[in-house]
């Protein structure tokens, strides 16, 4: 596993990362509940003018309003080649795949988890994605896990 003081880029995927997974559809379209603890972190990390990155399958305009929200401005959004997306997201900030911290939960993730540097995955997690991640948290999807990772970088970059 690559250091985390080596890592360069976040990149999330966010349906069941960075939201519990479930799409609550209502009369105006989907609506997705985000946890506040993940983006406070996410709003520390680019405080420091650390990368994050959003790469999902889905495009939903709440998964927008809240990158809006955290200053996240690299965002692949409606994308089913996340490895495809990660190989872009390397070359528009000139870093190695070495270099990026991949989180996702499901079997699309898998890709981007292999390339990555550090793949990581929340608690509740596909059980193959699990298997092939170099951290697992705590807590799940929606649920901190985000959070969990962002401490560990943060506890990383103070040590630099």
């Amino acid at each position: 596993m690559t250091s985390l003081g080596t890592i360069r880029l976040l990149a999330l995927d966010v349906d069941g990362v960075l939201t519990d997974g479930g799409l609550y559809y209502g009369p105006d379209g989907v609506i997705q509940r985000f946890d506040s603890r993940d983006g406070a972190g996410i709003i520390e990390l680019r405080r420091r003018d650390f990368p994050v990155a959003l790469v999902s399958f889905r495009d939903f305009p709440a998964t927008r309003r809240r990158a809006g929200d955290l200053d996240i401005q690299l965002l692949c959004l409606g994308c089913s080649e996340k490895a495809s997306a990660l190989r872009k997201l390397c070359e528009l900030l000139s870093i190695d795949f070495s270099e990026v911290l991949f989180m996702g939960d499901g079997l699309l993730d898998l890709p981007a988890i292999r390339i990555a540097g550090i793949g990581a995955c929340p608690a509740d997690a596909h059980p193959s994605v699990k298997a092939e991640c170099d951290i697992v948290t705590s807590n799940a999807g929606g649920e901190g896990a985000v959070r969990e990772i962002i401490d560990m970088l943060l506890e990383s970059l103070n040590n630099v």
